[in-house]
């Protein structure tokens, strides 16, 4: 046997050992290694506006701690309207709920379904027995119920620590790891790392200004409107619509249509149309100019990524992808070297085609008439 081949076993076994340990290793670090990378996320998107106020005297310790509370002081105002409301709503249903029923029978007796506001209580009084079992496995479940909630608010705080020191201390911590590269391969970190803080950067803080805005507008119609809780709704409104990829739209919109309809059908219609005018007037007028220097994504790549983060991650992770998609983008458009195509009916779209087929012939037979030996430059007016 020749010498090598029990060195050989000797290495595979132990990179057999090695990527086993490794790999449990990973599996037992998931959720730390999770946390900490949407604290780098949440650190990249809070570095603009540290950077801005460090820029104005601010020591980057203070400015984070101000970020900061800025944000607190949104989510706490945010859940302390949301409670009222959620608790208001759902009594408001349950005193309308028989009105709903006779509603509902009145349409289910029109094509012979015996569906009465007697039948549902006859149904509901032998639901006793499960209520009480239901109750019991709830109580035996509440232990199980606030350890979940306190392994999620040490989560919470874990991604709270790590993104404060991560930006607060963050040119320092990239000096430290760039210290391992050669002068080089750090410019290029360098510039990865700026495009990442520029994208990030300008999505959340773009997001947050529209955010702002819509939730302002909401506010002043829904009061117009008479809806209970405006404000609640109206924060709602603004910061799902922004913050929740592809679908928030519709699920910022849902909520305030429903309170409206609970209330009145009139108001519902009325939060419908302007939910749909305000969306068309952001859409065409206010997106396209506060995020045009943040983000150039096509609606696919935009799905595809929220889709791919909220497949690893969950919500994290949706929030997550569109950023880092556009990031990659980026990146990948400075290194990629593009070549002129070539003329194919493949990669050509037909109208525009005709219409500079038709745009030259158009020019021609308006020249023609006047007699002119210019018509010749019109014609290549119209074709440019």
């Amino acid at each position: 046997m020749p010498r090598w081949i029990p060195r050989l076993i000797v290495m595979v076994a132990l990179a057999a050992v090695g990527l086993f340990a490794a790999f449990h290793v990973l599996r037992a670090l998931r959720t730390l290694l999770v946390l900490i990378l949407i604290s780098a996320f949440l650190s990249i998107a809070l570095e603009p506006g540290v950077n801005f106020l460090s820029r104005k005297g601010w020591r980057r310790g203070w400015a984070t701690g101000l970020i900061f509370l800025v944000m607190v002081l949104v989510v706490g105002l945010f859940i302390g309207l949301m409670v009222p409301l959620v608790v208001d709503q759902v009594a408001r249903f349950v005193t309308k709920l028989p009105g709903y029923v006779d509603e509902v029978a009145g349409l289910a007796e029109r094509f012979g379904i015996d569906f009465s506001s007697e039948r549902l209580r006859l149904a509901l009084t032998n639901v006793d027995a499960d209520l009480q079992r239901f109750a019991g496995d709830i109580a035996g479940g509440i232990f199980g119920v606030g350890t979940a909630l306190l392994g999620t608010m040490a989560q919470m705080l874990t991604v709270a620590l790590f993104t404060f020191y991560m930006t607060a201390d963050g040119p320092r911590l990239r000096r430290v790891l760039l210290s391992a590269l050669p002068a080089a391969r750090q410019r290029e970190v360098l510039w990865a790392v700026e495009v990442a803080i520029d994208r990030t950067g300008g999505y959340f803080y773009s997001r947050a200004l529209l955010a702002g805005i819509s939730a302002s507008v909401a506010w002043a119609a829904f009061t117009i409107i008479g809806v209970p809780f405006p404000l609640a709704l109206a924060l709602w409104m603004g910061l799902v619509s922004q913050f929740v990829p592809v679908l928030g739209t519709y699920i910022g919109g849902v909520l305030p249509l429903a309170v409206a309809l609970i209330e009145s059908p009139p108001k519902g219609l009325a939060v419908l149309g302007y939910v749909l005018v305000y969306q068309g007037i952001e859409n065409y007028l206010l997106a396209p100019r506060i995020t045009a220097r943040t983000m150039e994504l096509h609606p696919a790549v935009a799905f595809g990524a929220a889709f791919a983060g909220a497949s690893l991650l969950g919500v994290p992770g949706a929030l997550m992808g569109l950023p880092l998609a556009a990031t990659i983008q980026a990146l990948i458009g400075a290194y990629l070297r593009r070549h002129e195509v070539v003329e194919s009916p493949l990669t050509v779209d037909p109208r525009a085609v005709a219409a500079r087929t038709v745009a030259p012939n158009e020019g021609t037979e308006e020249a023609a008439p006047a007699g002119e030996p210019g018509a010749g430059s019109g014609e290549g007016e119209a074709g440019g």
